[in-house]
């Protein structure tokens, strides 16, 4: 009984640790990820503004909506 309740217990710790580390894994990825979305955040507007400074993007949903007129008359 004893010997059990010993590997258990070190069981116990081993588990600890790799929670510990997986969680310090975790944060730093985190931090990565919030990093690298502020910068595309930044990015983008000025990305899609240089691309096509007059772009409206009204237009662009009625556009879509009747590029196939036929399709939306299917049943």
């Amino acid at each position: 009984m004893e010997k059990l309740n010993s590997e258990l217990y070190l069981q116990n710790c081993y588990i600890i640790q790799e929670n510990e580390r997986l969680r310090k894994k975790a944060q730093q990825l985190n931090q990565e990820n919030q990093a690298l979305l502020a910068e595309m955040k930044e990015k983008l507007p000025k990305t899609s503004s240089s691309l096509n400074p007059n772009r409206d993007p009204s237009h662009e949903s009625s556009s879509i909506s009747t590029r196939n007129p036929s399709r939306s008359n299917r049943p």
